[in-house]
Parts: C-alpha cells; structure tokens; sequence
C-alpha cells in the first residue's frame, strides 16, 4: 500500500523520536501484532452427537456452544417434531438421514456416525431414553435431575456398566472457571478453614402448563429442577457429603401452579467437619443465582452464580473485596468436550452416573425431612 497518509511502525516510532517513548511504543505494538498473528490450531478429531429433544435449552443454549468445540460435533437430532427437526438440521449441516423420532430412536444403533448422545428431555423421561441409547452401544450425556428416583438412576448406571459404555450427568457448572475457583480457594483455605454455605437459586415459573410443574414429568418441583445447583455447590464446594439434612416447603395456597409440586424449599446441611449449609430455592420469587461460601478469616461469592453466563466472583478479605477476572466460557462446550475427551482416552467423566445418583438419593431425604419435619441423618 502507497498511501502517503499510511504511517508504519517504523515511521510512527520515526515521526515520535527515538529513545525510552518509541522503545515502549515499539515493544507495545509487537505485542498486538503478536496478538493478531495468533491462529488457533486446526481442530483434531471430533466425536459425533445426537441430541434427543429439540426444547428450548437444546436450541438455545447446546446446539450453539458445538461452534465453540474442539471434541464434539452435532450430526444427529431425535425429535417427536420433524419439522422443527428438518429446519434445526438444515441450520447445523445434520443429514437429513440422521434424523429420527421417539418410535425409531433405536434404529441409532446402526449409526456410525453418532458416538454419544444428549439426553435433553424432561426429567421423568431420562431413565428410558439413556438406557435405550446405551443399550444402543452409544455413550451418553444425561441432563440433571439425572431421574426423578435413586431406583431410576441405579437402573441407568446398571445399563451403563453392562453396555460397556459411558454414563455422565450433565452438571455444566463443575466444568466451568468461576464455579472450579470457588472450589479452590476452599481447598487452599487461603481464607481459612469454611464454616458456613448459602446457596439460592430461584426464578418465576409463570406458565401453569409447563411440564417442570408436572410431578410425573419433573419427579418435584423447585429443588429438582434448580434447587439441586444448590445442592451442589454445597457439596463441592465443601468436599464433603451431609449426615444430617433438615427442610421446609411452602406453596401459595390456591396457586394453580402448584397444585403438584412445591413452590419454595429451604434445606439446611450439617457436613462432617462442621460445615453448615443453608439451602433455598424457588419458583414463586424473581431470578435468584447466589453463593456465598464464610470461612474464619473472610468470605467470598458468586452472584450469580450458576446461570449460563455473566457470573462473577468477589473475595472478600482484610476488610477489602476485590472482583475475580476470569475467561468466561461456555459451560455447554466445556461439559461437551469434556465427554468427548473421557471417551477418546477412555476416562471416567468429572460427573459420572454414580454423582446424580448421590444427588437423588438426597433430594430423597431432603423431600423426607420437610414431610416428616424431622432431622434425617444420612
């Protein structure tokens, strides 16, 4: 290019002067340079994918995040609507052959271009279909609540093993930055030792009709479907399992929308160690995403805290907070890939089968301790 008004480093380094100010500037602009020049590498092998259930999580959030693997691939969809079905394949460049329905999502098997499936349905249709595609010799990606009973998730792990196949639960958040810093600095006790977890999750369940207020199809209400990221964090966080559990419910007497499952749930955890958990979720209040972990010499929080993006995290110690920077990332990819690689190299998932079973099995007790209004210790 000869145009005379084009300055170069050189020139611009030139037009400045010499010495320290064109030194900095010239180390400055190697460096974007540097930066621009910095192409990703080819992406290797990729394992192919099935998603069962077109809903709105899987158009929304799933079948974006592919764009972002380096692992995994979309090549088949199981939906009970094709037309919506046809459209998504022609978006994603899935061949039409690939395409199937709930009579025939057996015939998977024959399909060597589906590696692993994605179990996207509603909770009460998990254990079917994850033990058809494993029967199926196909390794599969459950979406949580792993199943709406410990006698349903026993039965898919059962499959799984007998399969020779892989089983894992669809935790997004243990794959994620924010949520694995949280864990770490309880590790590290670099604020002491943890004394006390408080988690909310909650948001407006505002259409009566949909399925997650359907017992049959949810297995419960709140606590199955986000009061368990709740459950969890508590969990990992604390790097332990409860032995006792306490709980409560409420339910707006009258509200249409919970005439079978409950509104509002809070559930206290005493851990091992000492560690207490206080636990709370819903669907009759606005957006809650919150956990705040207190240790002996400070505190730290994400809020939000386990919703698909924007999550932060404060620290807060000697009287001062400071905010964590982290590379935001897609939780979908990350869990995704991660399947992807334990399959590849023949590893057990981060969150296998035997993680939602432990989850049920306490969502179990903690439904038990608001019936009965007693401690459970488990």
């Amino acid at each position: 290019m000869n145009d005379k008004n084009e300055i170069t480093r050189r020139g611009f380094m030139t037009r400045v002067g010499g010495g320290l100010l064109a030194a900095n500037l010239a180390g400055t602009l190697l460096k974007v340079e540097a930066l621009a020049q910095r192409v990703p590498d080819p992406p290797g092998k990729k394992l192919g994918w099935a998603i069962v259930g077109l809903g709105s999580l899987a158009i929304n959030q799933i079948l974006p995040a592919f764009a972002r693997c380096e692992k995994s691939k979309v090549v088949a969809f199981v939906s009970g609507h094709p037309d919506k079905a046809n459209k998504l394949a022609l978006r994603y460049g899935v061949d039409a052959k690939n395409i199937y329905n709930y009579q025939n999502y057996d015939s998977i098997k024959d399909n060597p271009e589906v590696d692993i499936i994605y179990i996207v349905l509603p909770n009460g249709m998990h254990a079917e279909y994850t033990i058809r595609g494993l029967q199926a010799g196909k390794h599969v990606l459950c979406e949580k609540p792993m199943a709406n009973t410990p006698e349903d998730c026993q039965q898919m792990i059962d499959a799984g093993k007998k399969a020779n196949r892989k089983l894992m639960v669809a935790y997004r958040c243990r794959y994620e930055p924010f949520n694995q810093e949280a864990i770490r600095l309880a590790r590290s006790k670099e604020l002491g030792p943890v004394k006390v977890i408080t988690a909310d999750n909650g948001w407006n369940a505002s259409d009566p009709n949909m399925w997650r207020l359907n017992k049959k199809m949810a297995g419960g209400g709140c606590l199955m479907d986000i009061g368990i990221y709740a459950l969890q964090s508590a969990r990992y966080i604390s790097g332990e399992e409860p032995v006792e559990i306490n709980a409560m419910t409420y339910s707006t007497p009258g509200d249409p929308r919970f005439r079978e499952v409950e509104e509002t749930i809070n559930f206290q955890l005493r851990f091992p160690s000492g560690v207490l958990a206080n636990c709370t979720s819903s669907y009759g209040y606005s957006s809650q995403s919150h956990t705040r972990v207190i240790c002996t010499n400070g505190w730290y929080e994400m809020d939000p805290a386990t919703i698909y993006d924007g999550l932060r995290l404060y620290v807060h110690r000697n009287n001062l907070s400071e905010e964590v920077n982290l590379p935001a990332k897609d939780h979908f990819t990350l869990e995704m890939d991660h399947m992807s690689d334990c399959v590849m190299n023949n590893q057990e998932p981060l969150t296998p089968g035997e993680e939602g079973l432990r989850d049920m099995k306490l969502i179990a007790a903690i439904y038990e301790a608001a019936r009965t209004n007693k401690t459970l210790k488990v």
